[in-house]
């Protein structure tokens, strides 16, 4: 099928008449019944067609070399115990093929234990399956792995980069720099965070024959399943892949990890089903994380604000043998008009485990640190915040030239601080005080790049009438289920409930899945083309059926509605329909293309982020107060599941600015702290009065329905927002994250 044009998209279409009124509405979650009754199974929790076995992995306890021998006779005695494996005695029937896969990095490594090397630690090293999950912990705890271990390279600093990746210049930055009259030259750095899914990775597996079944904890199912493919040497298609429910991904299930391929070659050399999921600690260092980052911002301008220099350059890392560009300065390039740039990362590897995407990666860390020398920027030249922005608008993509698709970043700053109260601002620092805290506000705009990938989906209408829409989507906690139930509804013209939703099975219409903001945009997309070509069929075999009340009529006239199919004031309920021409139903496929001339446009969701903290002048420590983010994100689907992703998206970068750190220990490579008492994420009393909305809006250059992701926007810029609040506090201009009291007590007052 062709790709879809432009004026496809601005066409008038059932999402844009809205007539049923769907669309948008705050409409409940579909699984939402299942979820809170405890009755959605997720990965480790399907039922298996026979008694399953379970599996526990053994992870290194060093950061870099070799193992040299495996134990584990002790293991194989123990109680339940029906298999051991590792780097000696390897999964029996592996091809050269493994079905490891880091976001960013090479596919398809080398199959588990096919050598005795050591990379980071936490890598696996040995499997023990047991008759239950109890006996297999016990076995582990008796495996002993003797290492021969080496140097490694476990620190990140930033001055031993070794490689440069994408810069990007316009202009003279350097020139241009140097003549400004007023300049501003900062250094900001975030640390290593981790994503912290509440349902760890997860995999259940069997075998029927030379079919694989296996249940797993993944943000796509077709890259999964063409690795055990390959893995196994079969063909695609006998392996079988769900993913129908997943508690959390965030990025780092869009890498796959070591559970799944053993335990579909223990279930395969067992003959029975195996279950295996990574404990807590193991889903801190055997998993991915968000590197940490360098940044350097140097801004120059005139006098009355206008940037003429513009710079933000990256540091970052990754592991040795899996290259991951954290592209902090990527965003940067659309956001702000100067003549000069400068931008571009530099990449220093390690041997820790694997730096990998994290919810909007990028963007996150990148703007906590543009964000914040924007307002160091704003006070040199004694403009507010906005002020200066708004001066810097960039009327075209500031490095290619292309128009906006859709640009509401004025109005969300304009419209979100009038709602906030920004007014009431004291620009100078420590002005504001409630007893023993310091009360100061901070704001910080928000862009994330919006995508659309090609997609597909099976819309089937059977002969009862209900539509039943199939994808090989997944729901990451985002909402798919509903805004796919949305969509189909309003484009087939039917009421909500009489929408049947299936996704995150491989053996559906493919779809990129769930990350980067792309998930609603390319599967709705997909959903909205299935449900067009179904309203065409439809209506050719209506009009074509003496028996039909629309018989002989114009297709033109046709129109879908309440369940009804109408033409001319006559109608027939799609069950009539259906019932008399296709008894066993109608199928078709939906195909939906990124539009050839969308390149042309720059194309980006927005916001604006507004807070209030109060710092203590006795402990240094930061509260929240209050928060408000104003987004343009195109067409809403779901009012309800939308804000849900945005407010969760700001209470993230809430944690990134106050607590959420980690650190790698120098002597062994392992990050330090490996759960969630030790690695501070924010719990509720640490969020009160935040809220968001979003600006009306329709960007009919994005897609068919108008719409741009909200899945990752709401982080992008809201840590910057807490920091610039803090500095109006209290005057503590903190620029390595996180803001915590150590690094605030030295900028309070004496009592």
């Amino acid at each position: 099928m062709a790709a879809s044009t432009l004026a496809d998209y601005a066409a008038p279409n059932p999402i844009s008449r809205n007539r049923s009124g769907i669309i948008g509405r705050p409409v409940d979650r579909y699984e939402g019944p299942l979820k809170v009754s405890g009755t959605a199974p997720y990965a480790y929790e399907v039922e298996t067609p026979a008694p399953a076995a379970y599996g526990v992995l053994v992870t290194a306890s060093i950061g870099h070399g070799r193992v040299t021998a495996v134990d584990d006779a002790a293991a194989r005695a123990a109680p339940g115990v029906k298999l051991v494996w590792h780097a000696f005695n390897p999964p029996p029937g592996q091809t050269q093929a493994g079905a490891r896969s880091y976001v960013g990095g090479a596919v398809g490594r080398s199959p588990t234990f096919s050598d005795a090397s050591v990379a980071f630690f936490g890598q696996p090293v040995a499997l023990v399956v047991a008759d239950t999950l109890e006996n297999a912990q016990a076995a582990a705890d008796l495996v002993k792995v003797a290492y021969a271990e080496t140097p490694g390279d476990f620190v990140f600093d930033p001055a031993q980069g070794e490689t440069t990746e994408g810069e990007s210049r316009v202009g003279d930055f350097e020139r241009a720099f140097d003549a400004a009259p007023v300049t501003v030259d900062q250094t900001y750095s975030t640390p290593i965070e981790n994503h912290c899914q509440m349902e760890p990775c997860a995999t259940t597996a069997w075998w029927d024959d030379d079919r694989l079944t296996i249940h797993a904890s993944v943000q796509m199912v077709k890259p999964p399943q063409r690795l055990l493919a390959a893995a196994f040497k079969i063909p695609n298609n006998q392996v079988h892949l769900l993913s129908r429910y997943v508690g959390g991904g965030f990025g780092g299930k869009g890498s796959t990890y070591e559970d799944m391929e053993l335990a579909a070659f223990a279930a395969k050399a067992l003959g029975q089903p195996v279950k295996i999921a990574l404990s807590r600690q193991q889903m801190f260092n055997a998993t991915v994380h968000r590197p940490a980052t360098r940044m350097r911002v140097r801004l120059g301008a005139t006098p009355d604000g206008r940037l003429t220099a513009f710079a933000l350059e990256a540091d970052t890392h990754c592991a040795r043998n899996w290259p991951f560009v954290e592209r902090a300065a990527n965003f940067s390039r659309a956001l702000y008009a100067a003549p000069n740039r400068l931008t571009g990362h530099s990449l220093h590897k390690l041997d820790i485990a694997v730096a990998s995407a994290m919810r909007a990666p990028g963007e996150a860390p990148g703007m906590m640190s543009l964000e914040c020398a924007m307002d160091e920027l704003a006070e040199k030249l004694g403009l507010d915040p906005i002020e200066l922005r708004i001066l810097n608008e960039a009327e075209v993509h500031p490095e290619t030239g292309q128009p906006h698709s859709a640009r509401q970043l004025i109005e969300c700053m304009l419209d979100g601080a009038k709602r906030f109260g920004w007014d009431k601002r004291n620009p100078q620092p420590r002005q504001t005080r409630d007893g023993e805290w310091l009360v100061g506000m901070g704001m910080a705009a928000a862009i994330r790049g919006n995508f659309l990938l090609p997609a597909k989906s099976n819309i089937r209408v059977e002969s009862d009438g209900m539509v039943v829409v199939r994808q090989g989507m997944t729901d990451i906690g985002t909402g798919s289920y509903t805004i796919i139930a949305q969509i189909a509804a309003e484009t087939m013209g039917v009421p909500l409930e009489r929408v049947v939703v299936e996704i995150g099975d491989s053996g559906f219409a493919p779809t990129p899945g769930s990350g980067g903001q792309f998930g609603a945009a390319s599967a709705g997309s997909a959903v909205y083309e299935g449900g067009m070509a179904m309203r065409r069929t439809l209506a050719g075999m209506a009009v074509a059926d003496p028996a039909s009340p629309l018989y002989g009529a114009s297709l033109e006239d046709v129109d879908f509605r309440d369940g009804l199919i109408t033409a001319s004031n006559k109608s027939e309920t799609l069950a009539a329909l259906v019932s008399r021409l296709a008894p066993a139903g109608v199928e078709v496929v939906g195909e939906s293309n990124p539009a050839e001339e969308g390149r042309t446009f720059s194309q980006h969701a927005y916001g604006a982020h507004f807070c209030e903290v109060g710092v203590n002048v006795v402990t240094g420590e930061v509260r929240l107060r209050r928060m408000l983010g104003a987004f343009a994100c195109g067409r809403i689907l779901n009012e309800k599941t939308a804000r849900s992703q945005i407010t969760g998206g700001m209470i993230w970068g809430v944690g990134s600015a106050l607590t959420e750190t980690n650190a790698v220990d120098p002597r062994y490579g392992s990050l330090i702290n490996q759960d969630l008492g030790s690695y501070l994420a924010p719990v509720h009393a640490d969020i009160v009065d935040l809220d968001a909305y979003f600006l009306p809006e329709v960007d009919d250059k994005a897609n068919p329905l108008g719409i741009k992701g909200v899945g990752e926007v709401g982080i992008c810029g809201a840590g910057a927002a807490v920091a610039n609040a803090v500095y109006n506090a209290c005057g503590a201009r903190i620029r390595n994250y996180p803001i915590t009291p150590d690094k605030v007590l030295p900028f309070l007052p004496d009592l």
